[in-house]
């Protein structure tokens, strides 16, 4: 038989793990083949760009949409296990088959697939594909690959050091056009403090102002709350300093957002999405997998 879809490969997925111990993906990918009875060819075959395998790149994206969904969770990188709420559905007679409508149920699968500004008024968009034109259906499934590595890449960093958390931010903001090199900017950033870095960046090539820098690598299930923005708004004001950028891995309250618009100094948050999304951006920590060019006609060229 074909590789099936990735949808077909939930259920057996969940199924496979239902006994409570961890599993990783490398077994996953060799015990959902061994259960559809694939053959070798099915399990070489490849995806159009020959990067990966049909079945490798579809039990991922079914072991993505179950995790977002909480009915397994990742131990650790690679590996994971069935959650309370993935045995609450296995234990359902009704449920046999694993697919969007029912991950739609599951808050944590909505945020996930509707996380970008533009498609909250629609929380079902993505169960409507029948409805959009091609390039929506690109667009849309365009940002749940960008999402998924957006989360990706906050996982990573908070496995990294904090030394290498000063470098991603020094990297980050010069790419953004601050500080001229590298090698100015990571001189004008100060030691390392507690899960954070505090210092001061040049705001542009030639010094004219110079910002201050605070970077908390905290936590995803964490907030960062009005106290910490006004203890970094106080060294603002011992440094004689107008402004500031304050990066966290995690989120920031909304009386800390309320906090920085109420006040003189110009104060700027960037919460762990925003800093992905400026990551993703800039190409800090991504690198390009494919690239596809949609063309359309070129009236001009046909005008006699």
């Amino acid at each position: 038989m074909t590789v099936p879809g990735y949808q077909e490969f939930m259920y057996p997925f969940l199924k496979q793990l239902e006994d409570g111990n961890e599993y990783r993906l490398q077994d996953m990918y060799t015990l959902l083949a061994i259960h559809f009875k694939l053959t070798e060819e099915d399990i070489e075959e490849l995806l159009p760009s020959g990067k990966q395998t049909l079945l490798h790149n579809r039990i991922g994206w079914a072991r993505t949409y179950l995790s977002k969904a909480g009915l397994i969770k990742v131990v650790r990188r690679a590996v994971f296990k069935i959650t309370d709420e993935g045995l609450i559905i296995l234990s359902n007679p009704s449920i046999t088959k694993i697919d969007k409508k029912i991950l739609g149920k599951y808050q944590g699968f909505n945020e996930f697939i509707n996380k970008n500004p533009d498609e909250k008024d629609n929380p079902k968009r993505d169960l409507v594909v029948g409805e959009q034109t091609p390039l929506e259906i690109i667009g849309h499934n365009y940002n749940i690959l960008k999402n998924d590595l957006q989360d990706l890449l906050l996982g990573k960093i908070l496995e990294c050091s904090t030394t290498f958390f000063e470098r991603l931010i020094v990297e980050l903001l010069v790419a953004m056009g601050y500080g001229g090199s590298v090698k100015d900017a990571g001189k004008a950033v100060g030691k390392s403090g507690d899960e954070g870095i505090d210092g001061i960046i040049k705001e542009d090539v030639l010094g004219l102002d110079m910002i201050y820098l605070q970077a908390k690598r905290w936590k995803l299930d964490s907030t960062i709350s009005r106290p910490e923005i006004q203890k970094f708004v106080g060294s603002l004001v011992g440094k004689k300093a107008s402004k500031g950028i304050f990066i966290t891995t995690t989120k920031f309250s909304k009386e800390a957002r309320n906090y920085v618009d109420s006040i003189e100094k110009r104060v700027i948050l960037i919460d762990g999405q925003e800093l992905t999304d400026l990551m993703f951006k800039y190409n800090i920590g991504v690198s390009n997998e494919e690239v596809y060019i949609t063309k359309k006609l070129d009236l001009d060229f046909f005008e006699e």
